[in-house]
């Protein structure tokens, strides 16, 4: 691949990626199931709501409208996984998902339109769309992470000086 764009923003999507997996490795499993209260979301929710979206907007990105019928997005809000295991089949599943495609786009592709709920994009503003939408749920689960480690955070990106 040598389109510096699609370089880029795997990268990206990869950095944010990982920022996910630290953060996981801070937390115990009931961690991972903590919610605020009975309106927010836990880690283990988001990180199903991440995997349902990605499958859908992933698959056939090119010839599919990216909002798939048999997508079951209500569902992703369903706090039924089980265990950190499942958490990361689905964390990994959905992201593979991404990179296929991503790493098989070509650079005439960049021109063509895709669909997301029957609304046309260009597929640079599509992946952009999705990058914007996985940094924000990313940035919940660091955000999480770091409120349930309270104190025994390990900073991600360069600590704080402390006062």
């Amino acid at each position: 691949m040598t389109n510096s764009y699609l370089s880029s923003i795997i990268k990206l999507f990869e950095y944010y990626k990982s920022l996910g997996e630290k953060t996981f490795e801070q937390l115990d499993d009931d961690a991972l199931h903590w919610t605020y209260n009975e309106n927010s979301n836990s880690i283990a929710i988001i990180v199903k709501h991440l995997w349902g979206n990605m499958l859908s907007r992933w698959t056939d990105f090119l010839t599919t409208d990216g909002e798939k019928e048999w997508r079951q997005r209500d569902a992703e809000f369903d706090n039924d996984i089980t265990n950190r295991n499942e958490l990361l089949i689905k964390w990994n599943e959905g992201w593979t998902c991404l990179f296929n495609t991503l790493k098989n786009l070509k650079e005439e592709d960049l021109q063509k339109t895709v669909y997301i709920r029957k609304e046309a994009h260009s597929v640079t503003d599509a992946i952009n769309r999705q990058f914007a939408h996985y940094a924000y749920h990313v940035g919940q689960i660091v955000f999480l992470g770091k409120m349930l480690q309270n104190n025994q955070w390990k900073s991600l990106s360069i600590p704080a000086k402390k006062r």
